[in-house]
């Protein structure tokens, strides 16, 4: 039997215990007097102790359904054992309890088709005809005649009209509320009762772990407290969740407490007719999907196109003797759908009035922004529209220089003054990590010193990086704060959307880390600890402000951003994107400027699917995101496990821990591994908390320079042309492979085949292998693990391109666009005529901007000092693709008399 012990969370250890009690109990009804009874026996019996405790917060198959199972072992009665325990575990696995009552006894045929069972196995449109199921928590100290009677005084409120099915789970404290709040992704409601007790007695370590993600102590509170502490925790850990209180208490007493997100509080009543409309009301405000389906009930009228596209209602296609094939591939729904009317029940992207509108303010609710904006060409058009909304020319903005090329250029569009932050650099893995916060609050101290601090408009930072460094986002915006009251946050968060919907993920969002310290800087406790601070702290003494965490001044501004690649970590069609925003400002200041920008950037002829496909992944991950996310970090989690333990890949592949991508000062609480062979699983929960830089557990980084192939090549020539395995980001002797909410265990397992198989073929080649192939095969795993070279810091701009060599901020737009002029350039070879430059003492200038693939982010940008690090790593770069560099001339670069004239104009101007 496999160990229960090695799973990452009790969702993963739930299905496999009741997939191993399958196996053991089949075994037992085979052969019960076998010579290995006895120990299959002792297996069954730690599979039941350990379910016994799962069962309790979850609707299926229910405590009184084990207990049955569980006689049914005591008493010897095998086969009945085995036939229940498959029908739990096939509905569990296939979903099939969802859709229907499960018998688990006997008077049914056993041999019943297999598709029946297997919710995959159905046609899509025989699933969106079923009714969707969830599950009820209700909170109350009953007994079990008590149970029953709540559980079937809800179940007679059923109608054959309601929209959802449920069932009810309930749980007597407060503590095992929490537990199944965190443990359950069935729940879409909670009902909280007068009766709950605060403790539970479940004793399961795993599960005792989720309470430790709460952070609260409990002991202090009084019964009266513990319904409404019991909301606010809820809309902390699950905030998407409707949470309901019933309560005998006045209308005065809980009218002033905080309540979180609950939806209603009822008073002294059994009125389950009342609960049940709530509940089903609750849920489908959630469900709604106001432009998707506008958009199919569009479809569906008839209606006569007398306006651009020949191709809507399929009319091109359908008429056509040579591409009806397109037509076949994509069915009918599609075309039927395509139209650029913003009438008949539709609505206009740009300025949305009806079912857009109402969309982009659910998504806002489920991101927890204040505003939110739909994108259909992607995070970088996001990325530009924002920038060009709030950044004037000549405003400074401080940039980690390794983000996004989106970036970049929008620093040339808004004519921006652009501070490069530094990332701590990773040499041996050719990749940056992320910009500490002594570096931001140096550049912040050193623009306050040179009396620029008013200039400084916004930090834009990337969280997650593309390789998984996480920031501590409070953090970094209170400490900035402090320095600067009413600086503008951007978070390019292309890659962490997903993150919303977990809760150790959550806290590091933009958009949550936006509303607490909204929440913090108007209670009493903020403005204390500010004039403390106030008091001891010289705010001249830039020594001490670096070496002291800062605290923010009460009046502060929280302004943040966040632009969000939907399309690539939650469902969407490629290119939906969305902007979130949490401006106390934007009102009154932005708002006008933002439209503008939106206006620019945004296609008057959007692509209704890709609104329509937002609108629908929002609905996924309100209902089901805590779920799915749940899954694409136990996924990642196991891949990890896998490789990290299996000899023969240890050979030749690594994959990156904490400790590898992050150094040790930034990690306070000390985690080096997700995952030890010898002590097993980390809680993430405490360096999420803590530490200034984490890693995403389901961004996983695989050094693949053992294998004496570069990343590029072993991701194009090993990965995906020889395997059909697709990734994206590679480094010099690294892949990653990252999971999504997609992502199964079945695609994990079969990675893990492919680079086993990957390790054998290296193993036979090299016992076959001549003395000098060995020998090559050493130097190319010596130059790609040993020799590499070390990644170039940001040099600086050249003086024409300043203001003044007080601090380095640089005007990139100039010096884009005087590239140009032709006249104003030239080109220099890297290995001749640029090193007789710079021996001659020159200052070469770069051009344009010069992107290697990997690791993808400009190393040299407009206007930028060419020095002779760069040099010495773009001569070492071993990619094929370098945008902006042309092997058959060289690097191009401004002419000395270019510069001096710009140098000249730019003087001209200051006077």
């Amino acid at each position: 039997m496999n160990s229960m012990s090695s799973q990452y969370s009790a969702v993963q250890m739930r299905s496999d215990g009741w997939s191993f009690l399958q196996q053991a109990t089949t075994a037992m009804a085979r052969d019960p007097d076998g010579k290995h009874a006895s120990k299959t026996i002792k297996n069954i019996e730690e599979l039941f102790e350990t379910l016994c405790v799962t069962e309790a917060y979850w609707a299926f198959p229910g405590i009184h359904a084990f207990d049955v199972m569980r006689r049914q072992f005591e008493h010897k009665n095998f086969e009945d054992l085995a036939f229940s325990v498959r029908r739990v575990a096939r509905a569990l696995s296939s979903g099939a309890y969802r859709r229907r009552t499960i018998p688990l006894d006997r008077d049914r045929e056993e041999n019943e088709p297999d598709e029946n069972e297997d919710e995959a196995l159905l046609s899509p449109e025989a699933r969106a005809l079923s009714r969707p199921y969830f599950e009820v928590l209700i909170v109350d100290s009953l007994t079990e005649a008590q149970t029953r009677w709540m559980k079937n005084s809800i179940q007679g409120m059923r109608r054959n009209e309601d929209a959802f099915q449920y069932e009810a789970v309930v749980v007597p404290s407060l503590e095992d509320a929490l537990i199944g709040t965190l443990f359950n992704h069935n729940l879409q409601a909670v009902v909280i009762r007068p009766g709950l007790t605060l403790k539970s007695t479940n004793e399961l370590p795993m599960l005792k772990r989720f309470l430790s993600q709460v952070g609260d102590d409990f002991d202090s509170l009084r019964p009266e407290e513990y319904g409404p502490v019991l909301c606010r925790l809820i809309a902390k850990i699950r905030p998407e969740l409707d949470a309901y209180l019933i309560t005998d208490r006045s209308v005065e007493e809980i009218a002033g407490m905080d309540l979180g997100l609950c939806r209603r509080v009822f008073y002294n009543q059994e009125d389950f007719v009342e609960l049940h409309l709530n509940i089903l009301r609750g849920v489908q405000s959630r469900y709604k999907t106001p432009f998707f389906s506008a958009l199919k009930e569009y479809s569906r009228q008839p209606t006569g196109v007398f306006h651009a596209m020949p191709i809507s209602r399929g009319k091109s296609v359908s008429r056509s003797h040579w591409i009806q094939d397109m037509g076949a591939f994509y069915g009918p729904n599609i075309f039927m759908a395509e139209t650029s009317a913003t009438s008949g029940g539709l609505d206009s992207l740009l300025e949305p009035h009806g079912p857009i509108k109402e969309a982009q303010e659910l998504a806002s609710r489920a991101f927890g922004s204040r505003q939110t904006f739909f994108a259909t060409n992607g995070t970088s058009t996001c990325n530009k529209i924002v920038v060009q909304a709030l950044v004037q020319p000549g405003d400074i903005v401080l940039v980690d220089r390794d983000c996004h090329k989106s970036h970049h250029y929008g620093m040339v569009l808004s004519g921006a003054q652009v501070v490069y932050l530094e990332s701590y650099p990773l040499n041996e893995y050719s990749m940056y990590g992320a910009v500490p916060l002594t570096g931001i609050k140096r550049q912040l101290l050193e623009l306050k010193s040179a009396g620029k601090l008013d200039r400084v408009r916004m930090l834009l930072l990337t969280n997650c990086t593309f390789d998984g460094i996480v920031y501590n986002v409070e953090q970094v915006m209170k400490e900035c704060l402090a320095i600067k009251p009413d600086l503008i946050f951007l978070w390019d968060e292309a890659w962490f959307a997903f993150a919303r919907f977990g809760p150790t993920y959550r806290q590091r969002t933009a958009m949550n880390a936006a509303n607490n310290l909204r929440d913090d800087l108007r209670t009493p406790k903020a403005k204390s600890a500010w004039e403390k601070q106030c008091k001891k702290l010289d705010k001249d003494d830039h020594e001490a402000m670096m070496n002291t965490q800062l605290v923010p001044p009460p009046d502060a501004r929280v302004r943040v951003y966040a632009t969000q690649s939907t399309h690539k970590t939650l469902t969407s069609l490629r290119q939906g994107s969305m902007i979130h925003v949490n401006d106390q400002d934007f009102k009154g200041e932005v708002e006008q400027s933002f439209h503008e920008a939106y206006m620019t950037h945004t296609s008057t002829s959007p692509n209704y699917q890709i609104i329509a496909s937002l609108d629908v992944g929002r609905r996924q991950v309100e209902l089901e995101g805590f779920e799915f996310v749940q899954r694409q970090v136990e996924a990642a989690m196991s891949m990890r496990r896998a490789i990290s333990t299996h000899p023969l890949l240890q050979k030749y592949f690594k994959v990156l821990t904490a400790g590898d991508m992050i150094p040790e000062q930034y990690r306070e609480s000390g985690v080096q591994s997700y995952y030890d062979p010898e002590q097993g699983w980390t809680d993430i929960w405490e360096c999420w908390a803590t530490d200034e830089f984490v890693l995403d557990a389901t961004r996983v980084t695989l050094v693949v320079g053992g294998t004496g192939w570069d990343g590029d090549t072993f991701k194009t020539q090993i990965l995906m042309d020889k395997y059909g395995i697709q990734i994206n980001k590679t480094s010099r002797n690294t892949v990653l492979f990252m999971t999504n909410i997609g992502t199964t265990r079945s695609s994990v397992a079969y990675l893990i085949e492919v680079l086993v198989e990957i390790a054998k073929d290296l193993d036979e080649l090299y016992d076959d292998a001549s003395k000098m192939e060995r020998m090559s095969f050493e130097r190319r795993v010596k130059n790609l693990m040993v020799d590499y070279p070390p990644l170039p810091d940001f040099s600086c701009f050249h003086p024409a391109f300043r203001s003044d060599d007080k601090t380095p901020e640089g005007d990139v737009r100039t010096a884009f666009f005087l590239s140009y002029d032709e006249e104003n350039c030239d080109y220099l070879a890297l290995d001749g005529s640029m090193i007789a430059a710079l021996d001659s003492g020159r200052e070469v200038v770069s051009a344009s901007f010069i992107i290697p693939y990997p690791p993808g982010f400009p190393i040299l940008v407009p206007g930028q000092v060419v020095s002779r690090e760069i040099l010495a790593f773009m001569r070492a770069l071993d990619v094929s693709e370098i945008h902006g560099y042309r092997p058959d001339l060289g690097l191009r670069v401004f002419t000395d008399e270019a510069l001096n004239k710009s140098r000249k104009d730019r003087a001209l101007a200051a006077e």
